[in-house]
């Protein structure tokens, strides 16, 4: 039977049209996304329009069946393609969507009793005599006793101490029945002197979810005219017109959940100037004996501002280093295992020849080490095999930071690229907004080139004090305002746009 031109056509035309249609859903979610900047957005388009109108050329004519099988193979491949993208495409959305834009913080507020204590929930203890602090974290701790009021239909009967060890001290020697506490202040037994046992002779039966916001300033754009600076001293004018970045990263070394309120192991801020593609790392130690936002001028140590809230942390770290930190990135240093092996592992400069003092036992050479997850935990982990013990465990832990960047920003990632985006949920928050992310990640694809990391860590002198959030002395690391006027004057010429060398950030 002759079939008809229109009929000749008639196949070519409707699989054009179904192929028009899945190119254009394509754009449409690239636009969506925000990831590609308009000009490649509009070369891809070109593209897959190109590749529309060789295939309608092969499919044109039903008649010709060797090219319109060409056609149909071709136009399959472009299907396959354009399904395989978006699956990818989705996944990255899915996978920054998790993490990015966080604008809340919870606080554990537990009820606990003894071991032997025969209740197992908050019913059970309704007619208990429940301890709580006086002062400390009492905001949140009266927060809880509202909703625990309300769980039980009745008043909360409380009584107050006025420091950890005495409300410690009450539960145990049965003055209390019961205790309401921020759960990660059962950390800060640990350091307290006959109390390091104290949470195995207590258990929990109720938990009461304290939500918090954390606001913080949007950044302005900044403008500054300034000299520029190399690494070799020469010097050019420069108008820095950009974005500068001051960002908060958190390490919780638990395996906790990351968005509950925890001690910071980790403190690092970040000075992001995205114009001359320069990061500075200022790491300060998790014992450092400074005043925290809320303790009206008394000093604590730096972790334990973590257990107020992610806000506590930032606003401490304003106040010691005069600066104005716009966002906040807590990863759980635990769950970094297995972003590190989804990258293939790390490479690390290590200062020394060391072994771990664990059970793992690793060794590290001096130079250059090639790390996987467990690996590359144990030497961030490590203090006791370093006679300047916190303060290059605060460095090491800033050099698997960088080497998570430079292998992120390799061609390496491509290789489990889907392995790392699951393994980025849990182990990652940030209050950065999605559309902050996908802007950089624009810029940089406009623009390209390699962004400089450097890396300087605070010193101070250790000693024995009172800190705010405890009882009893303990150890704590006094600031060495050099170091930090230093600091200051590196995160500063950041900002301005000047040059940072190795040297200027190697020498105290």
């Amino acid at each position: 039977m002759r079939i008809t031109k229109k009929q000749d056509r008639m196949p070519g035309i409707i699989l054009t049209i179904l192929l028009f249609v899945a190119e254009i859903a394509f754009t449409v979610l690239l636009l969506y996304t925000n990831l590609l900047s308009a000009k490649y957005i509009g070369i891809v388009f070109a593209v897959l329009l190109v590749l529309l109108l060789i295939d309608h050329l092969l499919i044109r004519k039903f008649r010709k069946q060797i090219r319109f099988w060409i056609g149909i193979i071709l136009m399959v491949i472009i299907l396959a393609v354009l399904g395989i993208a978006s699956f990818y495409i989705y996944k990255t959305v899915s996978a920054l969507d998790d993490i990015t834009g966080v604008n809340k913080e919870i606080t554990e507020i537990n009820v606990y009793v003894k071991q032997d204590d025969a209740a197992q929930s908050l019913m059970d203890a309704a007619s208990y005599s429940f301890g709580i602090l006086a002062d400390l974290d009492r905001e949140n701790t009266d927060t809880a006793l509202q909703q625990m009021a309300s769980e039980t239909s009745g008043e909360v009967s409380t009584k107050e101490y006025s420091s950890l060890t005495e409300l410690a001290d009450g539960l145990l020697k049965g003055d209390c029945q019961a205790i309401v506490l921020n759960r990660a202040y059962l950390d800060v037994f640990d350091e307290i002197d006959n109390y390091a046992s104290f949470s195995s002779q207590i258990r929990e039966i109720a938990s009461e979810q304290v939500e918090k916001l954390v606001e913080r300033n949007t950044p302005a754009p900044v403008q500054t005219d300034v000299q520029a600076e190399d690494s070799s001293d020469t010097t050019q004018d420069a108008a820095v017109t950009d974005q500068i970045y001051t960002i908060f990263v958190s390490g919780i070394d638990t395996r906790g959940d990351i968005t509950a309120s925890s001690r910071s192991d980790v403190n690092i801020v970040l000075t992001v100037n995205a114009r001359t593609k320069q990061v500075l790392m200022i790491s300060t130690p998790r014992d450092y004996y400074v005043p925290l936002s809320i303790s009206n001028g008394v000093p604590d140590k730096l972790t334990h501002a973590g257990i107020y809230g992610i806000n506590v942390c930032m606003d401490t770290l304003n106040m010691l280093y005069d600066t104005d930190i716009n966002y906040y990135f807590r990863l759980n240093f635990a769950g970094f295992v297995q972003i590190i092996d989804a990258l293939g592992g790390i490479t690390v400069d290590s200062d020394y020849d060391f072994t771990t003092q664990n059970s793992s036992g690793y060794h590290f050479t001096k130079g250059p080490n090639q790390v996987n997850g467990d690996q590359a935990l144990a030497f961030c982990r490590e203090r006791y095999a370093f006679s300047a013990g916190d303060r290059q465990r605060g460095k090491d832990q800033m050099k698997v930071i960088q080497g998570v960047i430079n292998k992120a920003t390799s061609p390496d990632i491509l290789k489990n690229y889907l392995s790392l985006l699951d393994s980025l949920s849990g182990c990652f928050e940030t209050n950065i907004p999605y559309d902050v992310i996908t802007s950089l990640v624009k810029q940089q694809l406009d623009e390209g080139g390699s962004w400089q990391v450097l890396s300087y860590s605070v010193d101070g002198t250790g000693d024995t004090q009172k800190p705010y959030s405890m009882s009893q002395k303990a150890y704590v690391m006094v600031p060495d305002q050099t170091t930090v006027d230093k600091a200051k004057t590196l995160m500063q010429k950041v900002r301005q746009g000047f040059m940072l060398s190795e040297a200027d950030v190697s020498a105290q």
